[in-house]
């Protein structure tokens, strides 16, 4: 396409321009971290750094999430199965729900947006102030220094978020289910044991480190691009945040499909 064409299409439909170059950054910089990443590692003592921003401080939000979105479902399938008698049940969907689908997702959505929102504004204040551009004119790589070490984070952080946050979820479902149709606090957890497998685990869990990669890269992405001052590192944060949800929703049907053509 030409430079008038390409214009043309600017003025005409901007924001499918703007999709498509946001796509097209993502690609880019997804081939740029997988192709380094094994050649020129980051300093193991950014990732750390990073681990902490992510992980420690976002771990109130994971709990909280899922204590409540839990205790949620536990009361809905306590009462509705109570009418039938099969309130040994709630236990098996609980927790079946929680580690495949309601603990990756939600801490996905509720980590991922915190801590894309704080990647895009963060380097996009770098990019406006043109401290990137200062990096690269000193020889130093910005996608080693400030990208990696922000994906390898997202990766190794949401898991472990995850993990937590269904063992503390089904805990508070079976406090739930105990006060609700005095369900056995022994037989809840059995009947959880029995009924998540490590499929199930490892499922969830490989979910999350998925969302991970793409939340981080989505933010990185965005706040490299980002242009026009303190108005423009606002709208690349904000627009982060909208994309990393739509993306985490989209990207949690197609996984939970594979995995079900496989088998898991």
């Amino acid at each position: 396409m030409t430079a008038a064409g390409l214009d043309g299409l600017r003025r005409r439909a901007p924001n499918v321009v703007l999709a498509l170059d946001s796509i097209g950054g993502f690609a880019a910089l997804a081939l740029a971290v997988g192709s380094r990443i094994w050649r020129r590692p980051p300093a193991a003592r950014d990732v750390l750094r990073q681990i902490d921003m992510m992980g420690i401080r976002s771990i109130s939000v994971a709990i909280l999430t899922s204590i409540f979105s839990c205790m949620v479902v536990a009361v809905q399938f306590t009462v509705q199965m109570a009418r039938f008698g099969a309130q040994d049940y709630v236990a098996l969907v609980v927790s079946l729900s929680e580690v495949r689908e309601l603990g990756p997702v939600l801490t996905a959505l509720m980590v991922g947006g915190r801590v894309g929102a704080g990647i895009t504004a963060e380097l996009g204040s770098m990019n406006v102030t043109e401290q990137i551009d200062a990096m690269r004119s000193m020889g130093a790589d910005p996608v080693r220094a400030l990208v990696m070490p922000r994906v390898l984070a997202a990766v190794i952080t949401l898991p472990i978020l995850t993990a937590v946050a269904d063992a503390v979820g089904i805990a508070a479902a079976m406090v739930m289910a105990n006060l609700e149709s005095g369900v056995p606090f022994a037989r809840f957890y059995y009947a959880t044991i029995r009924a998540v497998t490590p499929a199930d685990l490892l499922g969830g869990l490989g979910k999350a480190a998925f969302f991970g990669g793409v939340i981080s890269l989505i933010a990185c992405n965005h706040g490299l691009s980002a242009r026009g001052g303190t108005d423009g590192v606002g709208r690349a944060t904000t627009r982060t945040v909208v994309v990393t949800s739509v993306v985490t929703l989209v990207a949690d049907f197609l996984f939970t499909k594979v995995l079900v053509v496989i088998g898991v």
